[in-house]
């Protein structure tokens, strides 16, 4: 064997060693931080719910109250989604439906609501989003309050016509240089009260632990038909720059 013959070899094997030496590094850093992963992610979710319950409500954990809902496309999710009661003397006086926005300007907008018995918005928070920073990220409390404007509000506070942005001729701002955004999650609260009204008696009975057709998607009223129906948007066009105020 020549001498550059052993240069290479020598040479492959040390790159080797180094390749495996850092994917068992990974590994191990991956596996301690787990349980700290989880625990962080907990506090999250936990924190989340809060804003949109106000404690006054629920003299339970929130997160211990979990209920599962079956995919609906009034909600925007294909698989099976996670919704909360809160409890106050043991009666459900609140509860917590998740709702996915899938035509922002970005991608999916992922939000929860907090609704008490009588179709009142306690509260509506984004969990996750892709949107423009500086732009469609004002949906974030962090960013600007706009999404506090929808406390108090119900499905028929404003009117059906009500529900779109003031450019629109609705009642909710929009952002400046930014429609779509906010349109789109203004289209997404509404279609979550809409299915509020129509699933209300069985998301306020504390013993069903999970809300639709076995895992299917719950049967539709006239009212969600007409509200998935006018929701329907293109897909954005990821050639375009980062510009909303087109819609």
């Amino acid at each position: 064997m020549s001498a550059v013959s052993r240069v290479v070899i020598k040479n492959a094997l040390g790159l080797g060693l180094f390749a495996m030496v850092t994917a068992g590094l990974v590994a191990l850093t991956q596996q301690l931080t787990a349980d700290d992963i989880a625990v962080q992610k907990r506090r999250a979710q936990a924190s989340a719910l809060l804003e949109v319950i106000p404690r006054a409500y629920h003299d339970n954990e929130l997160a211990e109250s979990a209920f599962t809902i079956a995919a609906n496309p009034a909600l925007g999710f294909q698989k099976n989604g996670t919704g909360y009661r809160a409890l106050r003397d043991g009666a459900v006086s609140a509860v917590i439906l998740p709702v996915v926005a899938p035509d922002g300007y970005a991608g999916a907008i992922r939000l929860i609501l907090g609704i008490d018995r009588s179709g009142r918005l306690l509260g509506v928070r984004v969990l996750d989003h892709h949107e423009t920073p500086g732009l469609g990220d004002q949906i974030e409390t962090r960013k600007s309050d706009w999404i506090l404007g929808f406390t108090g509000h119900s499905l028929g506070n404003p009117e059906p016509d009500g529900w779109k942005v003031r450019k629109h001729g609705g009642e909710f701002d929009q952002f400046t240089g930014a429609t779509i955004t906010p349109s789109a999650v203004v289209r997404a609260v509404r279609r979550a009260l809409a299915y509020f009204h129509a699933h209300q008696e069985v998301l306020f009975d504390k013993s069903v632990s999970a809300v639709g057709d076995g895992g299917g998607a719950p049967r539709k009223n006239s009212t969600e038909r007409k509200i998935e129906h006018g929701s329907r948007h293109a897909a954005p066009d990821p050639t375009r720059q980062p510009y909303q105020d087109s819609m």
